[in-house]
Protein backbone atom coordinates (compact mmCIF):
# COMPACT_ATOMS: atom_id res chain seq x y z
CA UNK A 1 0.00 0.00 0.00
CA UNK A 2 1.45 3.00 -1.23
CA UNK A 3 3.01 5.31 1.47
CA UNK A 4 1.45 3.53 3.79
CA UNK A 5 3.23 2.33 6.82
CA UNK A 6 2.67 0.02 10.38
CA UNK A 7 1.39 0.23 13.60
CA UNK A 8 3.49 -0.06 16.69
CA UNK A 9 2.24 -3.77 17.63
CA UNK A 10 3.49 -4.51 13.99
CA UNK A 11 6.86 -3.80 14.41
CA UNK A 12 7.07 -5.29 18.29
CA UNK A 13 5.59 -8.80 17.00
CA UNK A 14 8.27 -8.70 14.01
CA UNK A 15 11.39 -7.77 16.20
CA UNK A 16 9.54 -10.48 18.72
CA UNK A 17 9.66 -13.11 15.81
CA UNK A 18 13.36 -12.41 14.67
CA UNK A 19 14.36 -12.81 18.22
CA UNK A 20 12.49 -16.09 18.34
CA UNK A 21 14.01 -17.35 14.52
CA UNK A 22 17.93 -16.17 16.24
CA UNK A 23 17.61 -18.05 19.28
CA UNK A 24 16.10 -21.21 17.75
CA UNK A 25 17.75 -21.77 14.16
CA UNK A 26 20.43 -18.65 14.72
CA UNK A 27 19.30 -16.87 12.02
CA UNK A 28 19.81 -13.31 11.41
CA UNK A 29 16.93 -12.15 9.48
CA UNK A 30 17.33 -8.63 7.43
CA UNK A 31 12.88 -8.96 7.19
CA UNK A 32 10.29 -11.28 8.58
CA UNK A 33 6.95 -12.06 6.76
CA UNK A 34 4.20 -11.03 9.21
CA UNK A 35 0.55 -12.26 9.20
CA UNK A 36 -1.11 -9.14 9.94
CA UNK A 37 -4.41 -10.81 10.14
CA UNK A 38 -5.68 -10.19 7.43
CA UNK A 39 -2.56 -8.77 5.38
CA UNK A 40 0.66 -9.93 5.07
CA UNK A 41 3.89 -7.30 5.09
CA UNK A 42 7.49 -7.58 5.55
CA UNK A 43 8.72 -6.23 8.27
CA UNK A 44 12.80 -5.37 8.17
CA UNK A 45 14.92 -6.03 11.34
CA UNK A 46 17.56 -3.64 12.09
CA UNK A 47 19.55 -6.32 14.96
CA UNK A 48 19.33 -9.35 16.10
CA UNK A 49 21.73 -11.27 19.11
CA UNK A 50 21.32 -13.98 21.70
CA UNK A 51 21.54 -13.07 25.35
CA UNK A 52 22.34 -16.71 26.47
CA UNK A 53 21.16 -20.09 25.35
CA UNK A 54 17.57 -19.58 26.21
CA UNK A 55 17.13 -15.90 25.29
CA UNK A 56 17.55 -13.25 22.26
CA UNK A 57 16.80 -10.07 21.35
CA UNK A 58 15.48 -8.16 18.33
CA UNK A 59 15.27 -4.34 16.97
CA UNK A 60 13.22 -2.99 14.35
CA UNK A 61 12.30 0.52 13.94
CA UNK A 62 8.49 2.14 13.53
CA UNK A 63 7.64 3.18 10.53
CA UNK A 64 4.08 4.52 10.01
CA UNK A 65 4.46 5.12 6.58
CA UNK A 66 3.07 9.13 5.36
CA UNK A 67 1.02 9.85 8.19
CA UNK A 68 1.93 12.20 10.65
CA UNK A 69 3.19 10.18 14.05
CA UNK A 70 5.23 11.05 16.59
CA UNK A 71 6.68 7.65 17.13
CA UNK A 72 8.43 7.41 13.50
CA UNK A 73 12.29 5.73 13.51
CA UNK A 74 11.58 4.89 17.44
CA UNK A 75 13.24 2.01 18.27
CA UNK A 76 11.17 -1.11 19.32
CA UNK A 77 13.17 -4.02 20.86
CA UNK A 78 11.66 -7.49 22.12
CA UNK A 79 13.90 -9.90 24.57
CA UNK A 80 12.51 -13.39 24.22
CA UNK A 81 12.77 -16.21 26.16
CA UNK A 82 12.09 -20.00 26.21
CA UNK A 83 11.24 -21.22 29.47
CA UNK A 84 10.35 -24.25 30.85
CA UNK A 85 6.28 -24.42 30.25
CA UNK A 86 4.15 -22.83 33.21
CA UNK A 87 0.78 -23.03 31.62
CA UNK A 88 0.74 -21.08 28.98
CA UNK A 89 2.53 -21.56 25.69
CA UNK A 90 2.97 -17.51 25.43
CA UNK A 91 3.67 -14.22 27.60
CA UNK A 92 3.26 -11.23 26.28
CA UNK A 93 5.12 -8.72 28.81
CA UNK A 94 5.22 -4.56 29.06
CA UNK A 95 9.12 -3.64 29.88
CA UNK A 96 10.49 -0.30 29.71
CA UNK A 97 8.69 2.89 27.61
CA UNK A 98 5.11 0.67 27.77
CA UNK A 99 2.65 2.05 29.53
CA UNK A 100 0.33 1.21 32.32
CA UNK A 101 -2.94 1.74 32.62
CA UNK A 102 -4.66 2.57 36.00
CA UNK A 103 -5.18 -0.96 37.17
CA UNK A 104 -1.11 -1.43 36.79
CA UNK A 105 -1.61 -3.86 33.56
CA UNK A 106 0.57 -3.38 31.03
CA UNK A 107 -1.08 -1.10 27.56
CA UNK A 108 -0.93 -3.95 25.25
CA UNK A 109 -4.51 -4.54 24.07
CA UNK A 110 -6.10 -6.89 22.14
CA UNK A 111 -4.99 -6.41 18.53
CA UNK A 112 -1.03 -6.80 19.47
CA UNK A 113 -2.05 -9.98 21.43
CA UNK A 114 -3.73 -11.40 18.38
CA UNK A 115 -1.01 -10.82 16.34
CA UNK A 116 1.65 -12.66 18.56
CA UNK A 117 -0.57 -15.55 18.82
CA UNK A 118 -0.96 -15.75 14.77
CA UNK A 119 2.87 -15.07 14.34
CA UNK A 120 4.50 -16.97 17.36
CA UNK A 121 2.45 -19.51 18.41
CA UNK A 122 3.53 -22.17 15.76
CA UNK A 123 7.18 -21.36 16.26
CA UNK A 124 7.53 -22.48 20.32
CA UNK A 125 8.89 -26.15 20.72
CA UNK A 126 6.34 -28.21 22.45
CA UNK A 127 6.76 -28.23 26.36
CA UNK A 128 8.14 -24.49 25.96
CA UNK A 129 6.84 -20.94 27.22
CA UNK A 130 7.57 -18.31 25.29
CA UNK A 131 8.43 -14.82 27.38
CA UNK A 132 8.30 -11.92 25.07
CA UNK A 133 9.29 -8.19 26.94
CA UNK A 134 8.44 -5.32 24.58
CA UNK A 135 10.66 -2.92 24.99
CA UNK A 136 10.16 1.16 23.71
CA UNK A 137 13.75 2.71 25.15
CA UNK A 138 11.88 5.86 24.14
CA UNK A 139 8.66 5.45 25.07
CA UNK A 140 8.22 7.13 28.36
CA UNK A 141 9.30 10.74 26.34
CA UNK A 142 7.22 10.16 23.50
CA UNK A 143 4.28 9.45 26.01
CA UNK A 144 4.98 13.26 27.32
CA UNK A 145 3.59 14.28 23.38
CA UNK A 146 0.88 12.48 23.39
CA UNK A 147 -2.76 12.39 25.04
CA UNK A 148 -2.17 9.01 26.23
CA UNK A 149 -3.03 10.15 29.94
CA UNK A 150 -6.81 10.90 28.61
CA UNK A 151 -7.53 7.39 27.84
CA UNK A 152 -5.67 6.49 31.30
CA UNK A 153 -2.10 5.42 29.87
CA UNK A 154 0.27 6.41 32.01
CA UNK A 155 4.33 6.59 31.10
CA UNK A 156 4.73 5.32 28.29
CA UNK A 157 3.26 4.18 24.88
CA UNK A 158 0.22 1.60 24.47
CA UNK A 159 0.69 -1.19 21.52
CA UNK A 160 -2.67 0.06 20.71
CA UNK A 161 -5.15 -0.49 17.13
CA UNK A 162 -6.92 -2.76 15.00
CA UNK A 163 -5.61 -3.29 12.19
CA UNK A 164 -1.66 -3.51 11.24
CA UNK A 165 -1.58 -0.65 8.54
CA UNK A 166 -1.34 3.02 10.60
CA UNK A 167 -4.29 5.35 9.90
CA UNK A 168 -3.65 9.17 9.93
CA UNK A 169 -6.18 10.48 12.79
CA UNK A 170 -4.15 14.12 12.91
CA UNK A 171 -3.38 15.14 9.21
CA UNK A 172 -6.13 16.90 7.16
CA UNK A 173 -6.41 13.82 4.95
CA UNK A 174 -7.97 11.91 7.66
CA UNK A 175 -10.61 14.92 7.71
CA UNK A 176 -11.21 14.27 4.14
CA UNK A 177 -10.96 10.58 4.38
CA UNK A 178 -14.41 10.58 6.68
CA UNK A 179 -15.95 13.38 5.05
CA UNK A 180 -15.63 11.14 2.01
CA UNK A 181 -17.40 8.22 4.21
CA UNK A 182 -19.82 10.61 5.38
CA UNK A 183 -20.94 11.47 2.30
CA UNK A 184 -21.27 8.04 1.19
CA UNK A 185 -23.20 6.88 3.69
CA UNK A 186 -25.52 9.45 4.03
CA UNK A 187 -26.86 9.03 0.50
CA UNK A 188 -28.71 5.98 1.80
CA UNK A 189 -28.71 6.34 5.21
CA UNK A 190 -30.26 9.16 7.30
CA UNK A 191 -28.96 7.98 10.53
CA UNK A 192 -25.34 7.98 10.98
CA UNK A 193 -23.58 6.90 13.94
CA UNK A 194 -19.92 8.90 14.54
CA UNK A 195 -16.89 6.15 16.23
CA UNK A 196 -14.27 8.03 18.07
CA UNK A 197 -11.58 5.80 17.59
CA UNK A 198 -11.10 1.82 17.69
CA UNK A 199 -12.68 1.91 20.81
CA UNK A 200 -15.81 3.42 19.19
CA UNK A 201 -16.25 0.63 16.88
CA UNK A 202 -15.58 -1.65 19.45
CA UNK A 203 -18.68 -0.53 20.98
CA UNK A 204 -20.83 0.42 18.25
CA UNK A 205 -20.62 -3.70 17.48
CA UNK A 206 -21.67 -4.56 20.92
CA UNK A 207 -24.56 -2.41 20.59
CA UNK A 208 -25.11 -4.10 17.26
CA UNK A 209 -25.37 -0.81 15.13
CA UNK A 210 -25.51 -1.49 11.42
CA UNK A 211 -22.32 -1.03 9.82
CA UNK A 212 -23.76 0.39 7.55
CA UNK A 213 -24.36 3.80 9.25
CA UNK A 214 -20.74 3.64 10.74
CA UNK A 215 -18.40 6.75 10.17
CA UNK A 216 -15.25 6.45 11.27
CA UNK A 217 -14.27 9.97 12.97
CA UNK A 218 -10.84 11.69 14.51
CA UNK A 219 -10.75 14.73 15.92
CA UNK A 220 -12.88 16.55 13.64
CA UNK A 221 -15.91 16.63 15.43
CA UNK A 222 -17.55 20.00 14.48
CA UNK A 223 -16.25 19.81 11.06
CA UNK A 224 -18.02 16.35 10.21
CA UNK A 225 -21.58 17.03 12.28
CA UNK A 226 -21.83 20.47 10.09
CA UNK A 227 -20.84 17.83 7.09
CA UNK A 228 -23.74 15.51 7.94
CA UNK A 229 -26.41 18.19 8.73
CA UNK A 230 -25.33 19.62 4.90
CA UNK A 231 -26.31 16.57 3.98
CA UNK A 232 -29.43 16.06 5.26
CA UNK A 233 -28.86 13.54 7.57
CA UNK A 234 -31.50 13.60 10.63
CA UNK A 235 -29.08 11.60 13.50
CA UNK A 236 -25.81 11.35 14.53
CA UNK A 237 -25.09 9.25 17.44
CA UNK A 238 -21.63 10.25 18.88
CA UNK A 239 -19.38 7.09 20.59
CA UNK A 240 -16.56 8.21 22.64
CA UNK A 241 -14.40 7.41 25.26
CA UNK A 242 -15.58 10.56 28.23
CA UNK A 243 -11.53 11.92 28.19
CA UNK A 244 -12.35 13.28 24.43
CA UNK A 245 -15.94 13.44 23.84
CA UNK A 246 -16.28 15.47 27.27
CA UNK A 247 -14.48 18.56 25.07
CA UNK A 248 -17.63 19.15 23.22
CA UNK A 249 -19.58 20.49 26.32
CA UNK A 250 -16.97 23.18 26.77
CA UNK A 251 -17.68 23.74 23.01
CA UNK A 252 -14.43 22.87 22.00
CA UNK A 253 -15.39 20.52 18.38
CA UNK A 254 -11.53 19.41 17.83
CA UNK A 255 -10.67 17.04 20.06
CA UNK A 256 -7.23 16.87 19.56
CA UNK A 257 -5.29 17.58 22.63
CA UNK A 258 -2.67 19.64 20.60
CA UNK A 259 -5.72 21.97 19.86
CA UNK A 260 -6.90 22.27 23.46
CA UNK A 261 -7.46 20.43 26.39
CA UNK A 262 -9.46 21.48 29.42
CA UNK A 263 -11.05 18.25 30.31
CA UNK A 264 -10.68 18.23 33.70
CA UNK A 265 -11.70 22.05 34.20
CA UNK A 266 -14.77 21.06 31.97
CA UNK A 267 -15.57 18.23 34.53
CA UNK A 268 -15.15 20.37 37.75
CA UNK A 269 -17.45 23.12 36.53
CA UNK A 270 -19.95 20.36 35.90
CA UNK A 271 -19.43 19.01 39.53
CA UNK A 272 -19.44 22.50 40.73
CA UNK A 273 -23.55 22.67 39.20
CA UNK A 274 -24.37 19.52 41.93
CA UNK A 275 -21.93 20.31 44.94
CA UNK A 276 -20.92 23.82 46.86
CA UNK A 277 -18.06 20.91 48.39
CA UNK A 278 -14.88 23.01 47.23
CA UNK A 279 -12.52 19.80 48.45
CA UNK A 280 -14.42 17.46 45.87
CA UNK A 281 -13.88 20.01 42.50
CA UNK A 282 -9.84 20.31 43.93
CA UNK A 283 -9.89 16.62 43.50
CA UNK A 284 -11.36 16.53 40.22
CA UNK A 285 -8.84 19.19 39.29
CA UNK A 286 -5.61 16.99 40.41
CA UNK A 287 -6.55 14.15 38.87
CA UNK A 288 -4.24 12.89 36.32
CA UNK A 289 -6.64 11.11 33.41
CA UNK A 290 -10.51 11.31 32.98
CA UNK A 291 -10.67 7.86 34.39
CA UNK A 292 -9.27 8.88 37.48
CA UNK A 293 -11.70 11.77 37.79
CA UNK A 294 -14.31 8.76 37.18
CA UNK A 295 -13.66 6.30 39.47
CA UNK A 296 -13.32 9.09 42.11
CA UNK A 297 -16.62 10.70 41.26
CA UNK A 298 -18.21 7.22 41.28
CA UNK A 299 -16.86 7.03 45.22
CA UNK A 300 -18.74 10.06 45.85
CA UNK A 301 -21.97 8.43 44.17
CA UNK A 302 -21.76 11.65 41.51
CA UNK A 303 -20.60 10.08 38.79
CA UNK A 304 -23.82 8.90 37.01
CA UNK A 305 -25.22 12.63 37.77
CA UNK A 306 -22.35 14.79 36.68
CA UNK A 307 -21.71 12.25 33.22
CA UNK A 308 -25.29 12.17 32.40
CA UNK A 309 -25.03 15.80 32.74
CA UNK A 310 -21.95 16.23 30.72
CA UNK A 311 -23.75 14.15 27.73
CA UNK A 312 -27.12 16.20 28.01
CA UNK A 313 -24.36 19.07 27.36
CA UNK A 314 -22.40 17.55 24.76
CA UNK A 315 -25.88 17.25 22.49
CA UNK A 316 -26.95 20.58 22.92
CA UNK A 317 -24.09 22.85 22.00
CA UNK A 318 -23.48 20.05 19.35
CA UNK A 319 -26.88 20.74 17.78
CA UNK A 320 -26.41 24.40 18.40
CA UNK A 321 -22.97 24.28 16.75
CA UNK A 322 -24.94 22.44 13.53
CA UNK A 323 -27.56 24.92 13.30
CA UNK A 324 -25.42 27.69 13.72
CA UNK A 325 -22.61 26.61 10.58
CA UNK A 326 -25.62 24.20 8.30
CA UNK A 327 -28.95 26.32 9.47
CA UNK A 328 -30.29 22.89 9.75
CA UNK A 329 -31.55 21.02 13.17
CA UNK A 330 -29.80 17.76 13.70
CA UNK A 331 -29.94 15.00 16.15
CA UNK A 332 -27.51 14.19 18.30
CA UNK A 333 -27.27 10.91 20.62
CA UNK A 334 -24.10 10.40 22.88
CA UNK A 335 -22.66 7.86 24.51
CA UNK A 336 -19.70 8.57 26.38
CA UNK A 337 -17.73 5.32 27.70
CA UNK A 338 -14.23 4.60 29.67
CA UNK A 339 -11.09 3.15 28.02
CA UNK A 340 -12.10 -0.70 28.51
CA UNK A 341 -15.42 0.45 26.56
CA UNK A 342 -17.86 -0.07 29.50
CA UNK A 343 -20.84 3.00 29.08
CA UNK A 344 -20.94 5.38 31.89
CA UNK A 345 -23.49 7.79 30.70
CA UNK A 346 -25.87 8.01 27.35
CA UNK A 347 -28.78 10.72 26.79
CA UNK A 348 -32.33 10.14 26.49
CA UNK A 349 -31.71 10.55 22.73
CA UNK A 350 -29.21 8.03 22.37
CA UNK A 351 -31.46 5.58 24.05
CA UNK A 352 -34.09 6.43 21.43
CA UNK A 353 -31.84 6.07 18.67
CA UNK A 354 -30.33 2.72 19.87
CA UNK A 355 -34.16 1.25 20.23
CA UNK A 356 -35.00 2.29 16.81
CA UNK A 357 -31.98 0.51 15.41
Amino acid sequence: MQNSGYTLPVFAIAAAKAALLHLQQRQSPQTVQLNLLPDCAEIPIEQVACLDQNRALAITRSDPGANLDLTRNTPIWADVSLDPFSGESLSLVGGEGIGRTQEGQAAIYNYARRLAEANLFELIPSGKTLRVVIILPEGRQLAKRTSNEAFGVLEGLSLLGTHGIAQPHTAIESLETAKTQLQDKSSSEKDLVFCIGSNGLQVAERLNLPKARIVQVGNWLGALLVEAGLHEVRSVLLLGYHGKLVKLAGKIFNTSSHIADGKLEILAAFLARYTDNVKLIREVLDCRTMAEAHQFLDQENLAETVFKDLCDRISQNAQAYVHKYANTHLEIGVILFERQGVIVAQNAIASDLIEQN
